[in-house]
């Protein structure tokens, strides 16, 4: 009884917090905005955001802490709903921590790179439970720097092997790819053990599906775009998904991007998702992550399938609002803006 009432809850709570999402009014009303500033006003003076940006000053708040606000509003969310959600709940929290820890590293990597200062705007509760020394991270002036903030972490044994050679470029892809292979065995570690039957199956879905189109958008992107090796894109692949390493193989071999797409159509995936209109490959996974979530929240009974599904729209959400937020600051026009937003384009097909 009690099972069955928390159950009722989640479903009835996360479909509630769903409904007061963005509409395409507040998604035109934000892509009108002049600046940062303005952003964050209409933010908190319009939107569901007013609460977790309450203590802001839009006058003169930076980009990262602006980010870190709403990425705090999306934690606290999550974890009211876990309250009626103990099956997997609290593992799918390491999981969005792990997550959000990853980001910052790879964060690191590239201002390592380009040899700017690094942005720590973090949400306080990833600050609270995060394993990294945020403050030796923010000092890192070299590799060996990094490998030091990541000490008493996994992440260190996992980039140890990536120190970079005088006169070879880092392995950004390659430390990518490692990190996200980790945490998403977590991910699958956290499903075969916790879930089971039609629960277990629709969270299977959406994460292979998000991971085979990954690894579909980076077989074009390095080919097409860097013209990389077979055995290095091989190397750049995350080993889960559903679609048969032989459809890999021949699209390795392929010699044009019509080549590539017409191998991956063949495949389930690529007929579901791949018709759709996109102005980036990247934009794909996220599109199916989107759609997916979007089916679960509405239909799915499984209360560990709404909670993620929540969360992965609220995610995708929020990576829309930077996305304007960064698309205003580098004074894009609108309808430059419009074409690398996933929620705005969804709708405006009328699904």
């Amino acid at each position: 009884m009690i099972s069955t009432l928390s159950s009722n809850v989640i479903l009835a709570k996360a479909r509630a917090m769903y409904g007061r999402r963005l509409t395409m009014e507040n998604y035109k009303d934000l892509l009108a905005c002049r600046n940062v500033s303005e952003v964050a006003s209409y933010l908190k003076t319009r939107t569901v955001y007013k609460k977790a940006l309450v203590s802001i000053d839009e006058n003169s708040v930076h980009r990262g802490q602006l980010e870190a606000k709403l990425k705090q509003k999306l934690l606290e969310d999550y974890s009211s709903l876990c309250r009626y959600e103990i099956t997997v709940g609290e593992h799918f929290a390491r999981y969005l921590i792990e997550q959000s820890e990853i980001e910052q590293i790879l964060h690191s990597l590239l201002m390592l790179q380009t040899d700017t200062p690094g942005d720590f705007n973090l949400p306080m509760y990833i600050t609270r439970h995060t394993q990294l020394d945020l403050a030796a991270l923010s000092q890192i002036e070299n590799f060996d720097d990094l490998l030091n903030a990541l000490d008493k972490t996994p992440y260190r044994k996992l980039l140890e092997g990536f120190r970079p050679v005088a006169g070879t470029p880092l392995n950004y892809t390659g430390i990518e790819n490692v990190l996200y292979t980790y945490l998403y065995k977590q991910v699958f570690d956290i499903i075969n053990k916790h879930t089971h039957f039609e629960t277990r199956k629709q969270l299977y879905e959406i994460f292979t599906t998000y991971i085979d189109l990954t690894n579909y958008a980076r077989i074009v992107r390095l080919k097409v775009s860097y013209n990389a090796s077979p055995d290095f894109i091989r190397s750049s692949l995350l080993p889960f998904g559903n679609v048969d390493r032989k459809f890999y193989s021949d699209m390795l071999a392929a010699n044009s991007l019509e080549e590539i797409t017409e191998i991956m159509e063949k495949t389930s995936i690529g007929k579901r998702f791949l018709k759709v209109k996109h102005s980036y490959v990247d934009e794909i996974p996220k599109f199916a992550k989107y759609s997916i979530s979007r089916h679960n929240i509405r239909y799915s009974t499984h209360p560990s399938v709404v909670l993620m599904s929540y969360t992965f729209l609220m995610q995708i959400e929020l990576m829309d609002i930077i996305t304007i937020i960064e698309g205003i600051r580098y004074k894009l026009p609108p309808d430059e803006i419009i074409k690398l937003l996933i929620i705005y384009n969804y709708k405006e097909r009328g699904d």
